[in-house]
């Protein structure tokens, strides 16, 4: 599924960020990771590495679907329940959410 772009040239599409309580919206940008829309939306969720090898930047998605460049930190079974690392995760369809207040 690709994105259609709007007018200022972003794709169609959004990631919502569900940290700490709050839920933040921003418009999905191509090839951005999850923790980089995070950070655009002014949220500083938990990170360490950005190299998919530690598994601080853990969420859970919770709408859509997402690819991780590199999963050193994840067992299959926690790929299965639908966690990623953030740092790794992009987008693969128009709307994302994202929650790092999982358990």
């Amino acid at each position: 599924m690709t994105a259609e772009p709007l007018p200022n040239g972003e794709p169609g599409g959004k990631v919502t960020i569900l940290f700490e309580r709050a839920q933040v919206s921003v418009p999905r940008r191509p090839n951005e990771t999850l923790l980089e829309s995070a950070r655009r939306a002014g949220m500083t969720p938990p990170f360490s590495c950005e190299a998919g090898n530690c598994g601080t930047c853990m969420a859970k998605l919770l709408e859509g679907t997402a690819t991780m460049r590199v999963n050193d930190a994840l067992d299959d079974d926690e790929v299965a329940e639908g966690y990623v690392l953030t740092c790794q995760a992009v987008p693969d369809c128009d709307t994302v959410t994202v929650s790092y207040d999982e358990d």
